[in-house]
């Protein structure tokens, strides 16, 4: 059995999908359930989903930092692994501009082709 915590990424779904089509059992749970409510479920595992959302933001989601005591394997995936550096005290620092997006696209195979924008 496992948790996936779901910050609101597009990907929590798909990642639950993924979990099941490897024969596991899984459960998606709002980013913001209580480590009882968790631990009454007896995971094997915990994933925290990512979110559209920033750890370098003032008031971003946040889970219990409890769940770091359940003695279970937990997996961090984008903002997952930013939150869990961040709890467990590391530091999380922004590598630039964000990938995501429109993106101005050269070529030198078509010169006169340019992405919309």
């Amino acid at each position: 059995m496992v948790i996936i915590l779901d910050f609101g990424s597009q990907y929590t779904q798909l990642i639950a999908r993924r979990v099941r089509e490897a024969k596991v059992y899984c459960e998606i749970l709002p980013y913001n359930a209580s480590v009882s409510a968790i631990k009454s479920r007896h995971p094997q595992a915990l994933i925290i989903s990512g979110s559209p959302a920033s750890v370098s933001e003032e008031g971003h989601p946040a889970c219990d930092p409890g769940i770091f005591s359940l003695d279970i394997p937990i997996l961090g995936i984008c903002y997952g692994m930013h939150l869990t550096a961040q709890i467990l005290g590391g530091e999380v620092k922004s590598a630039g501009p964000c990938p995501a997006g429109r993106s101005r696209i050269y070529s030198s195979a078509c010169p006169d082709v340019l992405s919309p924008g």
